[in-house]
Parts: structure tokens; sequence; C-alpha cells
């Protein structure tokens, strides 16, 4: 395995860091504080050719091999505060686009990639369900086929981009005695009678990626909106998370790199007792363990990104990238705001924040338990 990036990939991570402090720097704190998306932002996004970094360019795409879009992510997590983008961005990506570029018919690629990679349309990813979370193939939803058409009945809940969004990939089954190989995966589009979204949802964190519920009643579309063939669900729903539990933290990486800098920066400055803080051990020993999280969680996600990249399965590998660096980025947070104390709890100083976002990594794209439950099972256990 070979880490190194060469001028051009270094040249596109620097001009990512440059693009996102420059443009996306807007009143983050008030956005957050409203639970507001900023369509700006998106369009500057698509603009500089995010949506599209994995997507040919045929479609609109840049092309980018698998380790280089992680590159360009993890660039543009240390040079961008908005966490909510860029997770509504890796959601869009990892979840609409490939499914469609992997699965979807020549017509279906025209049709939607070129508009989703130009921030013209948002695409959401419909499988949660209320009763079926961590058990996604045991969804509830159905599609009854009657000549040239599916109707779909069933809710969604915890949809990314919902109260947004254009285009949904949405899960149902064509037969529940199938059970998870009757799942199917359709695409709808936003104005197609019985589609709706119910309501929005407020969260915790990610506060300026807006979050809803999808209602299917009687919803009728055509065959060739049939994303795959019937019962190839589970194969497109696993495709995408290897992709998505790949590379979905990779902008963790470059917010913890930023959270590392600033408190080497805040711990030489702030004095107490008669000398910087940095210089106490218990001070220090943080900012070491913040150095260690970031550099190993950097190169597992590394390591499943090049497996993936030379075409070797990466499933245990993804997993074990998701899971540490889901709980890496929740520690380094919270550390960081101990490093700062009182201010850092406050928050104008904008890093309390981070842990807010932080904690959704642990339970979106499997929750930490299922990543164990994974990892176990390729174990042989």
């Amino acid at each position: 395995m070979d880490f190194s990036w060469n001028e051009d990939q270094l040249a596109l991570r620097e001009a990512t860091i440059r693009f996102a402090q420059r443009e996306l720097k807007d009143d983050l704190i008030e956005r957050d504080r409203r639970g507001e998306f900023s369509w700006e932002n998106w369009r500057q996004c698509a603009e500089f050719g995010i949506q599209g970094l994995p997507v040919p360019e045929e479609y609109g795409g840049r092309g980018l091999d698998i380790l280089t879009t992680i590159l360009v992510m993890e660039a543009l997590g240390y040079g961008c505060k908005d966490n909510g983008l860029i997770f509504a961005l890796n959601a869009q990506l990892w979840s609409v686009v490939m499914p469609i570029l992997n699965f979807g018919t020549e017509a279906q690629k025209q049709k939607y990639l070129p508009r989703l990679i130009r921030g013209e349309i948002i695409g959401m990813h419909g499988v949660t369900e209320p009763g079926s979370g961590s058990d996604a193939m045991s969804l509830r939803t159905t599609a009854e086929r009657r000549q040239d058409t599916y109707v779909l009945n069933g809710a969604k809940t915890f949809i990314t981009s919902a109260p947004l969004g254009d285009l949904a990939v949405v899960f149902a089954t064509v037969d529940r005695a199938k059970k998870f190989m009757g799942v199917t995966a359709f695409l709808v589009d936003k104005g197609t009678p019985g589609f709706s979204v119910s309501r929005d949802l407020e969260k915790m964190g990610l506060r300026t990626s807006p979050m809803g519920e999808v209602v299917l009643e009687n919803c009728e579309i055509p065959v060739e909106n049939r994303l795959g063939p019937e019962g190839a669900g589970v194969s497109i729903f696993n495709s995408s998370m290897g992709w998505e539990r790949s590379c979905i933290l990779a902008s963790a990486i470059g917010t913890m790199e930023r959270q590392l800098e600033e408190c080497i920066k805040y711990v030489k400055e702030r004095k107490q007792f008669g000398q910087p803080i940095g210089r106490f051990q218990a001070v220090a020993h943080k900012i070491t363990d913040m150095k260690v999280r970031l550099e190993s969680a950097r190169y597992l996600v590394y390591r499943a990104g090049w497996l993936a990249k030379v075409g070797k399965p990466a499933i245990l590998e993804a997993a074990i990238a998701k899971l540490y660096l889901s709980e890496c980025f929740v520690q380094s947070s919270l550390d960081a705001i101990q490093l700062h104390g009182a201010y850092g709890y406050m928050t104008e100083f904008e890093i309390e924040r981070d842990l807010r976002d932080a904690l959704g990594g642990r339970i979106y794209s499997g929750t930490s338990e299922i990543q164990k439950t994974i990892i176990a099972r390729m174990l042989g256990l």
C-alpha cells in the first residue's frame, strides 16, 4: 500500500482547502442555531466539483479514484466548519449518486447524474423506517407491480435532505415472503402523486443538514424508475454502504486535524500558574492522544480506500475504519472542549458544535454496535 500523494493530488488538496476557507465561511453559528441549510454553499460546492468527485466526466463528474476523493473530502473537512453541509454532500454522493452510477440504466444516469452533480437537484436515500433501522432489510414499505408501473406504500424516517430533496432512492419489498430477497430499489421524483414529506426533524447536531420523514401513499411510478432488477435492493444497499463507510467520515479527519492545530495554538498561548498550560503534563498528554487518534484513523480510512481502489473486498476494513474514526471524532471533540475549559463550552468559540456534530457519526451509516457485529462476523464469530 502506497499512501504517498503526487503533485496533482496535493495541489487539489490545497485548492480544496483554499476554496472552503474562502467561500464556505458564512455566519455558521446563526445558521446552526436556526437549523438552516445553505443553498449558496451547496451550489458553490457543485461549481468546485464536490458533488461529482468520483463520477466519470461523461456525466459531468471529475472522474477521481476513491483515494483521491477521500483526500478531497478530508481537505473539505479541514477548510469548512459546516459539518452539516459536508454530511449532506456525503449522503448524496454515497447513497444516491453511486447507486445510480453503479446500478442505473444509461437513461437513468443521463437523466439524474448531471443535475445532481451540478447542484440543481438534491438526492435522498429512503431506507430507514420507524420500525427498521439497524435491521434495514426488515422494512415494511411495499411495491406492487401493476403492468408497467409499481405502486409504493409505506413511510421512511431520518431521511437526510428530505425537506429539500428532489429525488429519492426508495427501498421497498415486492414480496414480503422473500424477506431481504424481495427488497427492490426505486427512483422517485419529488412531485410524484402520493409522495410527500410529512415533517422536518430537529436534531442535536448536524443542524444545517435538514432531515425529515417521507410518506408513500399509493405512489405510482413507471417500471423504468426501478433501480436494478427486482430483489437487487440488498446488493445496492450493501454497495452504497461499502462506499459510505469508507468515505463518509473522511472529512472528520480534516476536522480533527484542524481541532488539533487550534488546540496546540491555544495551550501555547493560554497561561495559568505562570506558564503556558501546554507545559502541564495532563494537558500535553491530551494533545498527544488527539494526534495519535488522528493519524491512526487517517491510515485506517486510507487502507479501506486503497482496497476499494484496487478492487479488493473491504467490508472488514470499512467497518473498522467507520467504527474507529467515529469514536475518535467524539473523543477528540471532548478533549478539545476540555482543553479550552469554559471557552470550549461556549457557542461563540465554535468548539462545542463539533462535539454535537461528531456524536451522529456513531449512529448513521450503521451504529458503532453494528460495525462491531460486522467485524465479529468477518472474524468467524
